[in-house]
Formats: structure tokens, sequence, C-alpha cells
């Protein structure tokens, strides 16, 4: 599964440089002409329930849920949104062409899960797909969610050498605008080698899942420092998450399918 910019206008320029970016507790504060938004507090225990919203266990501060849930009360909510492909039965919510296709007109799949990705390839089309996702954005702010967790970043590296990672970045920095302006902070999901380009596209945090697993969480750490959030499936890969960074970063083992406490599959284990 391992898979801010800030435009200074030539007027303000000088006013801008001395109201840079700065960092006081979990607070990022941005320019006048962006809103404030509050990262998701680092080294916090996390619960990922993307795959059905419950009680978080006790002591949990920060909880991810998909965007069709609502927030639990009292904590630092994420909302999961699947930006980048078609979730499986809602593939008639978009305009056509909108949805990847090959040469041939065929759908491109993503085949693990089952999802067309959507068509990046012209800036209209990026306009027009981010205008749908950023009023699940809206939907996501109006019940409280305090961050953004856009998923399938990396749908470019399934699309069959259709898609390109600067399309991507451009799609998602359209996202990352919305966010800030709704206060929302906005994490980067998986897609480690576009980690380098955070700042560029305007994200806040990592959500890296498997990165003890692959040995990635050091380059999440170089780019986003310990504002880094960390799912692994496999208990090798939480016991390296652990040994490596169990004392500064969030991190949590779940089962892929992300059930609920009571399904037989439900695992959550913590360092």
């Amino acid at each position: 599964m391992s898979r801010l910019t800030r435009r200074l206008l030539g007027a303000v320029a000088a006013t801008a440089l001395a109201v840079a970016v700065t960092i006081t507790a979990s607070t990022l504060t941005r320019t006048s002409a962006d809103a404030a938004v509050t990262l998701p507090p680092a080294h916090a225990k996390f619960d990922y329930q993307i795959g059905g919203a419950y009680t978080p266990p006790a002591g949990v501060q920060v909880v991810t849920r998909d965007r069709t849930a609502a927030p639990a009360a009292g904590l630092y909510n994420i909302c999961y949104v699947n930006a980048f492909q078609v979730q499986p039965g809602e593939q008639g919510q978009w305009a056509a062409d909108l949805l990847l296709r090959d040469a041939k007109g065929n759908l491109v799949i993503d085949e693990d899960w089952g999802e067309p990705l959507l068509d990046l390839r012209t800036a209209d089309k990026r306009t027009r797909i981010a205008a749908k996702v950023n009023g699940w954005i809206d939907g996501c702010a109006a019940k409280g969610y305090r961050a953004i967790e856009p998923d399938n970043y990396d749908s470019y590296t399934r699309s069959k050498n259709l898609l390109t990672a600067g399309q991507a970045k451009a799609y998602l920095t359209l996202l990352a605008t919305h966010a800030h302006s709704k206060s929302l902070a906005i994490g980067q999901k998986n897609t480690v080698e576009l980690a380098g380009a955070r700042t560029a596209v305007g994200l806040d945090f990592a959500v890296a899942e498997e990165c003890g697993q692959y040995d990635e969480c050091g380059d999440y750490v170089d780019a986003f420092g310990n504002n880094v959030i960390v799912i692994e499936y496999t208990d090798s890969g939480r016991r390296t998450a652990c040994s490596q960074y169990g004392g500064t970063l969030s991190i949590v083992q779940r089962d892929v399918d992300v059930s609920v406490p009571g399904d037989p599959g439900y695992v959550r284990k913590t360092c």
C-alpha cells in the first residue's frame, strides 16, 4: 500500500515575507491571505476508522473517519476523502469524460480496490474534478473536521503511464488551497516520492501507510518532521516503526479492512 505554496503578489511581496509561516504548538499560521489551520498533535494516540466509525479507545486524541461519518466528539478529527479515484458504486456520480480511459476507451481501474481513476490530464478537467471534491471538503468543514486526508495521490503510478506526477501535484494544489480557505489542514497520503514537493503543493502533515514495513518513515520525517501519522498492517511493520519512531510519531496497526470492534478481523495495536 505504500505507494505551502503561498502565492506572493508582487505588490505585497515585502510585506508577505515579513509574515512568514510560523509554527507555534501545533498551529500553522499563514499570511493574512490564508486562514490559520491547526495541525494534528504530533505523537498523539491515533485511531484509523475509515472502515466504520466507533467509540475511540481510551486515550485516543486523533481519529480519521470517512467523509460520510460524523466526527468523534472532543477529538481532533481528520476527514478521509477518496480524491483521485472513484469509490465502487459511485461511477455514475461523475461526468463520463472525467474518468480516465485508455486508448481503447476502457476505464483505467485500480485493480486492488476496483476503483476507476479520475482523468487529471488537462487543467480544465482538474478544475472540474476539484470543484466536486472541494464540495466534499466543504462538507467535512461543516461537520467539524479539522483536517483532510485526500487518498490515492499516487494513482498516477497505476494509470498505464497516462497520468504524471506533475498533474497529480497540480490537482492536489487546488484541493490544498481550498482546504486552507476553510481553515482545514491537509495531509499527504503515502506517495513518499513526492514528499519533497510538500511545500509547493501546500501539504501540512503526512499519513503514511506501511512506512515501517517498507523502511520509508525516515523519508516522511525528513519532509514533515514529527507531523507524520503512521498506519501499519503487519506486526513486523508496527514493531519496526515503533522501534525507530515510537517516541516521536503517531503509530497504529490496523487490519487491512479497517474493520470495527466485534468484526472477526478487527486489529488495533500501538507501540
